[in-house]
């Protein structure tokens, strides 16, 4: 072997091989782009299951969580001692009530939703389980004395969950209707909200 053919076959050996695929090819990529690729099916999916409903199934929600939390109110006010607590509790059933009409009758006009826990059983049997442990707890607290100091609790953090509820469902609709029916509830209820948080047996 002369020395030229020598020195070629030196350089074929070392030489680097070549990247095949160029950028694609390499496994980081297509690990990444199988994780996007992944993600992408999951959101789809999650999208055509139903996602969080839209603006409909927001409301269908607040009005079966305010049904209920009427339920709650209307078992318990009047055993509550404080005068001034059944006097908020008063104002605050008057409120959601209305809101549950003037939701109700939206729901009818608008979708012809006529039986909200009929027509949608999972999110009723979803508000239905808040509506149990709430009742428990209250039911607990009466056995033990601490009755209003309880519902006083329980019916603020329902008014605050009320007002988040409706507050993300007038910031993804664009009608005119449910927008108004909605700044008129969560207008009353935040007045009344303090009412129920700053209770105290004392006074």
């Amino acid at each position: 072997m002369d020395g030229q053919n020598y020195l070629n076959q030196i350089a074929q050996q070392t030489r680097p091989e070549k990247k095949k695929g160029g950028l694609f090819g390499s496994p980081l990529v297509k690990v990444i782009i199988g994780l996007v690729v992944v993600t992408l099916v999951l959101l789809i999916v999650g999208v055509a299951l139903g996602g969080d409903g839209g603006p409909k199934e927001k409301s269908v929600s607040l009005k079966l969580r305010i049904d209920d939390t009427l339920e709650i109110i209307d078992g318990y006010q009047d055993i509550v001692k404080s005068s001034a607590l059944r006097s908020s509790s008063a104002s605050l059933a008057s409120v959601l009530s209305n809101t549950s009409r003037d939701l109700g009758n939206y729901l009818t006009e608008k979708y012809e939703i006529k039986d909200a826990a009929k027509e949608f059983p999972k999110l009723a049997e979803n508000a239905k389980l808040q509506q149990d442990a709430m009742d428990s707890d209250l039911f607990n607290a009466k056995i033990s004395g601490t009755l209003d100091r309880m519902y006083a609790h329980k019916m603020a953090f329902e008014i605050s969950e009320i007002m988040a509820e409706e507050s993300a469902i007038y910031n993804d609709t664009k009608d005119d209707t449910l927008k108004s029916l909605l700044s008129t509830s969560y207008s009353s209820l935040d007045n009344l909200y303090a009412s129920f948080d700053d209770f105290s047996e004392s006074k």
